[in-house]
């Protein structure tokens, strides 16, 4: 609560031994990025925020998906083979 208590959410970092308590609170952070126990970052991995710190994503997937625009077509499913 004091973590998701503020109005930014760039990025977290949470330290314990746990596993399954690193996955319940890392999950529940509302942080672009959460970080495990010094854990180094990766430039392929998608970069933003949360809250104030912005919409949106940059690097990885998740960042060139912004690039692209999304379209469903619907019956034509025996024209279209892809």
């Amino acid at each position: 609560a004091i973590a998701n208590g503020t109005p930014f959410g760039l990025g977290a970092y949470l330290f314990t031994t746990s596993p399954e308590k690193a996955r319940s609170v890392g999950e529940g952070l509302r942080a672009g990025r959460v970080f495990l126990n010094g854990a180094p970052s990766n430039s392929a991995s998608p970069m933003g925020g949360y809250k104030q710190s912005g919409n949106g994503r940059e690097m990885g997937v998740f960042g060139f998906e912004e690039y692209l625009e999304t379209k469903a077509l619907f019956g034509f499913a025996d024209v279209i083979t892809a």
